[in-house]
């Protein structure tokens, strides 16, 4: 199974918002950010994804999310390269 590693950023605000999450299902997962069933951090506002990676292998997944959640420099660089 695939799982992938997304960034989230928020079209509904001012302010530069991105979410970080993992799923093996990516299109299923949007739509549930963008319906309030995802997750709390995401509920009240609109969603694009503007970075995903792909893994073999769930941990794999898990432990890139990590990195990625605790890496602002990163994060602000994907939103800013995003067009």
């Amino acid at each position: 199974m695939t799982y992938f590693v997304y960034i989230l950023k928020c079209v509904s605000s001012v302010k530069k918002r991105t979410y970080v999450g993992y799923t093996n299902d990516l299109k299923n997962r949007l739509k549930k950010h963008n319906s309030n069933k995802g997750a709390k951090y995401t509920r009240g506002n609109k969603w694009i994804i503007i970075y995903k990676k792909k893994f073999l292998s769930q941990s794999k997944a898990m432990s890139y999310e990590y990195k990625l959640k605790h890496d602002r420099k990163r994060r602000l660089e994907i939103y800013n390269n995003f067009k």
